[in-house]
């Protein structure tokens, strides 16, 4: 059965774009309906029941934000598509929300489908929440949480609770405090954008670590950390100078 799809964009060349983009690249992927506000974008998917709404945020009148308000339940996949800038990008992060920079990559949106068809669950209200707290308080450094996307499921912890990430191909396996590990279809470098560079190094092209969570530094073996945990991550010669700079020396 194909994926039913919804474009909402005020723009019409954008949703000519994504349309020819869907057609072309995902042929898994039905477009049911296009529209050019969010009243429309409502009605539209109240009839035609979409597994997934691609949604331009900027609109005039009703903005995507406020078009999801009309509803009391979300049984259908979010995409954003937007231009905005990078405070937003990792709000989206954060809430482990999909979205598309304009102009839309085909590449980009290939992986994003893939990632929607990998999913058994839908958007939760706690990652709506999570996103409308990151992008309507600018003024902090970063949300207080981050939403972890599981196969069967989405858990949210605060980044003091990660011990670390480690890169597993276009995955990453996120190891917290508690010693739970949770397997995200995010890359090492998505999470390096994301969490916050005062508490996060990435000492290693396959890690990513809670300075926080450090125990000790060996100098053998080439170098190495030592985190809370037990678990010994190699510090890379080139980012070595940077790592110590990072610290008070006694």
């Amino acid at each position: 059965m194909k994926t039913r799809a919804i474009l909402i964009d005020d723009e019409k060349s954008c949703i000519e774009t994504l349309s020819w983009q869907i057609k072309t690249y995902c042929p898994d992927v039905t477009v049911v309906a296009v529209c050019q506000n969010a009243r429309e974008g409502v009605q539209a998917i109240q009839q035609n029941k979409p597994d997934i709404v691609f949604l331009d945020i900027e609109m005039p009148r009703m903005n995507g934000f406020e078009m999801l308000e009309q509803f009391e339940e979300i049984d259908f996949e979010i995409v954003f598509t937007t231009a905005y800038d990078q405070f937003a990008i990792n709000a989206f992060r954060y809430s482990a929300l999909n979205y598309l920079l304009k102009p839309v990559d085909p590449d980009d949106l290939v992986l994003t489908l893939k990632r929607f068809h990998d999913r058994t669950h839908g958007v939760t209200k706690g990652q709506i929440d999570l996103l409308l707290e990151a992008v309507t308080q600018r003024t902090a450094p970063a949300p207080q949480r981050l939403a972890l996307s599981m196969s069967d499921g989405m858990i949210f912890v605060e980044p003091s609770e990660i011990m670390y990430c480690q890169a597993d191909r276009n995955y990453s396996l996120v190891k917290l405090v508690d010693g739970k590990k949770v397997m995200v279809s995010k890359s090492l470098k998505e999470f390096d954008e994301t969490l916050p560079s005062r508490d996060f190094f990435r000492v290693h092209n396959s890690y990513l670590i809670n300075l926080n969570q450090i125990r000790k530094f060996v100098r053998g073996d080439g170098g190495y950390v030592v985190m809370n945990d037990g678990t010994e991550v190699t510090v890379a010669r080139l980012r070595r100078d940077e790592f110590f700079a990072l610290f008070d020396k006694f």
